[in-house]
């Protein structure tokens, strides 16, 4: 028997946009990324995740993108922020560990309120509850520790706060709590944690950030780990004029529509090889 696994990456209020795009766009094409026996969520693909996983309609989640973004908050992540990350990157210990700990004291600098910020995750996803169908696994990193953590149905933690930690980008916003420990961002340890697939026979990768940043692996490193173990991947990423869309910041709400468009452009030129990667 065929399993087939679907990893959602992260990449902000524009990442989000563009997958729905490319997924809405894939489904009129008859290609339901839906049915997959693995969804892997991280960041924005965790928001997405969830939602394919409980079998929401990806041209309905694609219509909602284009809403006017009426008043939210775009995050940003300013010149020193940005400066702090390339210092956590690169100074000290370049084991994975240490520089997800690195990143994580810039992320338990942040002192925004968790709880609110729960509220806009909360505000935003449409599912409440872990699906019963397809297994979904949502990522994060312990800000203390730099422990990669993975989040299920079986980790008796309620979904709206599994996706809260996987989007704590660090620096912007606040670590989420579970279980006493705070958590930040999956994107810590890989922008699309594409590892987790590991075993299965067909993997569709969307990846609206697919490269690495020192020592943190990019969607290629993992793909390649996956085809060696005899898994068939196809990676769908940005094109030029997507990244155009994207803007020069990813946590804007004002760039959702045209990030959403251009996915739903982008999906047309990617429908024979997903097509051809999905099918028995």
């Amino acid at each position: 028997m065929t399993r087939r696994a679907l990893v959602l990456g992260g990449g902000g209020i524009t990442g989000i946009a563009w997958e729905w795009g490319i997924l809405s766009g894939l489904a009129a094409a008859g290609i339901t990324l839906s049915d997959a026996d693995l969804v892997v969520g991280t960041s924005a693909g965790s928001v997405v995740g969830a939602q394919v996983a409980n079998g929401l309609d990806p041209a309905e989640r694609y219509a909602a993108q284009l809403a006017p973004p009426d008043g939210e908050v775009a995050g940003a992540l300013g010149v020193g922020t940005m400066i702090r990350y390339g210092m956590a990157i690169l100074g000290g210990s370049s084991t994975p560990r240490k520089v997800r700990q690195r990143i994580g004291r810039l992320a338990l600098g942040v002192r925004g309120d968790e709880a609110a910020r729960v509220a806009v995750i909360e505000s935003r996803l449409p599912v409440r509850e872990w699906p019963s169908g397809s297994a979904l696994r949502v990522t994060a990193v312990d800000a203390e520790t730099g422990e990669f953590r993975v989040f299920d149905r079986d980790s008796g933690v309620p979904l709206v706060r599994a996706v809260a930690a996987s989007c704590a980008v660090p620096g912007v916003w606040p670590p989420v709590t579970i279980d006493g420990r705070r958590y930040m961002d999956g994107g810590a340890r890989s922008g699309t944690n594409a590892d987790l697939a590991a075993g299965y026979d067909k993997v569709v990768v969307l990846a609206p950030i697919p490269r690495g940043f020192g020592p943190m692996p990019g969607a290629a490193a993992h793909i390649e780990r996956l085809r060696r173990e005899s898994s068939a991947v196809t990676l769908v990423s940005p094109d030029a004029e997507a990244l155009r869309a994207f803007g020069r910041n990813v946590l804007d709400p004002a760039k959702r529509a045209d990030a959403a468009r251009a996915g739903l452009r982008q999906a047309a030129s990617v429908v024979s090889a997903v097509r051809a990667a999905w099918s028995e």
